[in-house]
């Protein structure tokens, strides 16, 4: 019989720990579409103008933030005494998938303060972090998968009854994507393991209704989680409906364009 060894990566014991936190949330899912034909469409300009693929991922972050903005209530968590802490600041937790010792990793990397940033800082951010992933300090979070899971255990006890750690270990809001790994229709189930998660499926082409007429759209799969011990469903259907709205308006990626024309003017 023949089979081949290799060893478990270390920082997929982070990502099992992460999972076993998440099954103890109370955790509801929204399945939507978002018709992304016009944000697409300003990317490939902006590509065919200058040669700079725009992040989708920053993009969608950028929107994400800005309807967390209006209502931050969607990133609160709740500390050790039963009161809600409501941060001003949305760090988001999102993963990037980076070369690193000669073989392609996903890491996790924190957006720190997103929503008092352009598009551009956060677009610039991912970049780097893509390129350079060993220059960033959630690089060393595989070593983490050494630890026990008792261990774990304690970590999470006391870190979840502190906000304040809660932020700065991980993040305000999580967002990871999977539709970059394959083409079509499809969604995620992330870890809940903030009060709000969003995960971007596939990308397919399908009729829509765009003035009026019936035309070829396209539609990203778009999973977004709510820790239901925080969150009701009425927030979170506005919450999604604003989301929405942003995204397929395309929000932020003209005032990128428009850097990088007004950076050719001068």
């Amino acid at each position: 019989m023949k089979y081949e060894t290799l060893p478990f990566p270390m920082e997929r014991q982070v990502t099992i720990q992460g999972g076993r936190l998440a099954s103890r949330k109370h955790t509801i899912h929204a399945l939507i579409e978002v018709d992304v034909t016009k944000p697409r469409r300003m990317i490939h300009e902006h590509k065919t103008r200058t040669g700079e693929t725009l992040s989708f991922t920053a993009f969608v972050i950028a929107c994400l933030v800005k309807a967390i903005d209006q209502n931050k209530r969607m990133h609160a968590y709740r500390d050790w005494r039963n009161r809600l802490i409501i941060f001003d600041e949305v760090d988001v937790n999102t993963m990037v998938e980076a070369e690193a010792g000669g073989r392609k990793r996903v890491i996790p990397h924190w957006v720190r303060a997103a929503n008092k940033r352009t598009l551009r800082d956060i677009h610039d951010e991912i970049r780097m972090t893509k390129a350079k992933p060993e220059q960033t300090r959630e690089f060393g979070v595989k070593w983490l998968g050494l630890l026990p899971a008792f261990v774990w255990d304690i970590f999470f006890w006391f870190i979840f009854k502190n906000p304040h750690w809660l932020k700065k270990s991980f993040g305000t809001v999580g967002m990871t994507s999977v539709g970059m790994f394959g083409r079509g229709s499809g969604w995620a189930i992330p870890f809940g393991l903030h009060t709000l998660d969003v995960a971007l499926g596939g990308i397919a082409e399908k009729p829509g209704v765009a003035d009026g007429r019936i035309e070829i759209r396209e539609y990203l799969c778009m999973t977004i989680s709510f820790d239901h011990d925080i969150i009701d469903g009425a927030p979170a259907a506005r919450f999604t409906q604003r989301l929405k709205e942003l995204i397929e308006s395309g929000y932020g990626v003209e005032e990128f364009t428009m850097g990088e024309r007004d950076d050719g003017e001068g």
